[in-house]
């Protein structure tokens, strides 16, 4: 939604800008030059990516208009998530995990935690390092190397799409210059046109180059900043994992490990202790109905 605002924005104050100062909006219409610049630049883009990195861009542009899933709620979640399957190890042995991480989908405290259960990367990432806890052929320092390495994949695959748009991002100004040049070409090939027809060929090429910075600075580039935010929101949450889980492997209360989780989100989204304590113990102890008697 906001990118759509963004656009607005940007719509809105270059061209009511242009109109202010005298400018007629018919004159940029120039479609050949939006066929110039754009097919040029899906061109490159097509060029320079191989069918990985087209798919994973193609599959990530919807995610832009989405709003972000990792609210300070998720988090909440999270460390909740994380609290319950670490006091249930710590109480009755890592071996209580196994059907929970065998089948989240049917175990009482993923249950609990919906927007988690519905999050395949972050389901997976508990469930794969609580599998190799229990197993208990790892130590501490073998699988935190382990989850710096699939932290640093994570990341180098949400890097990809973004790359590719910026790249994209950088090529359309040069490309609305080839554009622009183009205009010329075909001005100076008409000089034998009146001084007025001239002068208007010599705008629409014109028009080329304005076209390709504002479709690259305006529309495509920010894009990439955006899916970095987004990429850089996941990697957090996988943090935040990583830190809890290790606290435990290391000997930490649940609470205490769950704290060193908690410290490293964003303050923007992390919760209070008091907040996460009073979440953990609702879904713990949730309301029951009362059930009043006949008098």
């Amino acid at each position: 939604m906001l990118i759509l605002v963004g656009y607005l924005v940007v719509l809105g104050t270059v061209f009511g800008g242009y109109m202010l100062s005298g400018g007629h909006p018919g004159a940029l219409y120039q479609p050949a030059e939006f066929i110039i610049i754009g097919g040029a630049g899906i061109g490159a883009f097509i060029v320079g990516n191989n069918g990985k990195a087209i798919k994973s861009t193609v599959k990530a542009l919807p995610l832009l208009f989405r709003r972000s899933r990792y609210t300070k709620v998720m988090y909440m979640d999270l460390m909740a998530l994380l609290y319950r399957l670490m006091a249930k190890s710590r109480q009755q042995g890592m071996f209580s995990l196994e059907n929970d991480i065998e089948n989240p989908h049917q175990s009482e405290i993923f249950s609990s935690y919906p927007r988690i259960l519905a999050d395949a990367v972050m389901r997976d990432f508990i469930v794969d390092y609580l599998r190799l806890m229990i197993s208990g052929n790892m130590n501490a320092f073998e699988i935190e190397a382990l989850m710096d390495e699939e932290i640093e994949t994570h990341e180098s695959e949400c890097e990809i799409p973004a790359n590719s748009l910026a790249l994209m991002g950088d090529s359309l100004p040069a490309f609305g210059i080839v554009a622009a040049v183009m205009g010329v070409v075909h001005a100076l090939a008409s000089a034998d046109r009146p001084a007025g027809e001239l002068g208007a060929l010599i705008a629409h090429a014109m028009v080329g180059t304005f076209l390709g910075i504002l479709l690259a600075y305006g529309f495509v580039s920010p894009l990439a900043t955006v899916l970095r935010q987004k990429c850089a929101e996941t990697t957090k949450m996988m943090q935040c994992v990583r830190v809890t889980l290790l606290s435990s492997l290391n000997g930490y209360a649940p609470s205490i490990a769950v704290e060193f989780g908690r410290k490293t989100l964003y303050s923007s989204e992390r919760p209070s202790f008091i907040e996460l304590e009073e979440h953990v113990r609702a879904v713990k102890t949730p309301a029951q109905p009362q059930v009043t008697e006949d008098a």
